[in-house]
């Protein structure tokens, strides 16, 4: 599974939401115009996840999940939530099923969560706590998981 990085896996959902959307119309649940809402939480994920990986570049941090990161980030974002990338990609795909407008799409959106909350978190968290220690199990005690 390490070669499936959190970004890919976001790509496969997207795909998996769009195919259940196309493929098996049961009952649309959103209409026009009130579906568009949906691009706002898109938006808004999309920028949450932007505004991290810029961060991580300005500080010259580790982004990569399976590598060891550099140092401890705990600013902007990582004051609210302790995994702020993964949020803004759940925000996106959250938006995504609004916008498409059915029920089942909503399958890609809870297999990205059910994923990063049961494999990716837990992977990372321990790579932070043998890299960082203590400080990181303040922060942790401190900071929630999603939000």
């Amino acid at each position: 599974m390490k070669k499936l990085i959190p970004p890919f896996l976001f790509l496969i959902c997207i795909i998996i939401m769009l195919a259940l959307r196309n493929l098996f119309v049961f009952k649309e649940i959103i209409q026009e115009p009130f579906n568009y809402i949906g691009i706002v939480f898109l938006i808004f994920g999309f920028l949450m996840t932007v505004v991290v990986r810029k961060g991580f570049e300005k500080i010259n941090t580790e982004i990569h999940t399976f590598k060891v990161p550099g140092k401890l980030v705990s600013t902007g974002l990582f004051k609210y939530s302790r995994n702020p990338i993964y949020l803004g990609f759940t925000i996106s795909l959250f938006g995504l099923w609004v916008l498409l407008g059915t029920v089942l799409p909503i399958i890609g959106c809870l297999l990205f969560i059910v994923i990063t909350n049961n494999y990716y978190i837990p992977f990372e968290e321990r790579i932070m706590e043998q890299t960082f220690g203590d400080e990181y199990k303040k922060y942790k005690s401190k900071v929630r998981k999603w939000i």
